[in-house]
């Protein structure tokens, strides 16, 4: 469902998401990792992040779903981002970061855990993860988009589920585009 949202919608997604600015985000992030460090950027979208960690000097690699996504991304970032889905993802320790900025929101809640787990074993001990969602409770459709809403007691279950994965700092934003006025929270967890 959301995948045909990306693909219908890549070009007004991409041109509403690309220019957002993620300095304060990129920080709470950054700051946990070592020069030159392998980030993965998990659904990446426009490919606004994994431009700005390779411009950072991190070695990125990304992906998405959408094909139409991923065709802009390649096209913004240089990089070879892959089109695949979190079920793709099948290494083990071979990340020192891993993004997901709006992406884990449309995974169902029953399937959360199981992605989690997965993304958790192919980060490296001591690897520094942030994740994002809509702040609230509970699943709902919008416009063509399935979201998966959290706050800090659903993410709290969630890394319970997570074995080795724990919160390192948790947070609430306002959404940084122009006229929404949407809350998310963040978090910035890691691997012990």
């Amino acid at each position: 469902m959301s995948i045909n949202y990306y693909q219908t919608y890549a070009r007004t997604f991409f041109d509403g998401t690309v220019n957002v600015d993620m300095t304060t985000l990129y920080e709470s992030f950054t700051r946990h990792l070592a020069p030159g460090a392998r980030v993965l950027d998990v659904g990446c979208g426009s490919g606004r992040d994994a431009k700005a960690f390779s411009e950072m000097g991190y070695r990125v690699e990304a992906f998405d779903a959408s094909s139409e996504m991923v065709a802009l991304a390649r096209q913004h970032t240089g990089l070879p981002v892959q089109q695949m889905t979190f079920a793709d993802v099948n290494v083990e320790q071979h990340y020192d970061g891993i993004w997901c900025c709006a992406s884990l929101l449309h995974v169902s809640a029953s399937e959360l855990p199981k992605v989690m787990q997965k993304l958790a074993r192919a980060l490296k001990s001591g690897g520094i993860w942030y994740v994002s969602f809509k702040y609230g409770e509970g699943e709902r459709e919008k416009d063509g988009r399935r979201f998966t809403d959290m706050n800090e007691a659903g993410l709290q279950a969630l890394l319970e589920a997570t074995p080795g994965i724990a919160s390192v700092s948790l947070w609430t934003t306002q959404d940084k585009r122009p006229g929404r006025d949407e809350v998310w929270l963040n978090a910035v967890l890691r691997k012990g």
